[in-house]
């Protein structure tokens, strides 16, 4: 009885000299967070600036990031894809603020027009949940300086 060979196994050299494949940038070095944990660090510093004035009124409310929104808008949703959303508290769910980071991303023109729009974005729901206007919200609100 005669045996089929086995098939020759492929060893991992390097065939041109160079050295295997690894991270441009080690994980420690801040160059190395992606776009969506410098957005995450982005909704988070606004956040935490809203809550040392509105901490009170802000009490339980969720704030969570998500890449787009869902693609059935809400009724009173009309025109333009939308960077936010509030959900009010229901059913013993506490009240929740969406950032949907691909849109304010796409509309943003640099680093700092992406710091300013999120400031935005996050007052302008922040200002739907507590019932009042944006400006009173933030003095800063839609500031282009």
């Amino acid at each position: 009885m005669s045996q089929s060979p086995l098939p020759a196994r492929r060893s991992r050299r390097d065939r041109r000299g160079r050295g295997l494949r690894g991270p441009v940038l080690p994980d420690t070095v801040p160059a190395h967070r992606t776009r969506a944990e410098k957005f995450d660090e982005c909704v988070l510093v606004t956040v935490q600036r809203l809550e040392a004035t509105w901490g009170a009124e802000l009490n339980g409310t969720e704030f969570a990031v998500e890449d787009v929104p869902p693609s059935d808008p809400a009724p009173w949703e009309h025109g333009g894809v939308p960077m936010g959303r509030y959900f009010p508290a229901e059913a013993g769910q506490p009240g929740r603020v969406l950032i949907y980071r691909r849109p304010v991303e796409s509309r943003a023109v640099d680093p700092g027009d992406l710091v300013e729009l999120v400031r935005d974005v996050v007052v302008e729901q922040v200002a739907h949940l507590l019932a009042r206007s944006p400006e009173e919200i933030d003095p800063h609100f839609r500031d282009l300086g």
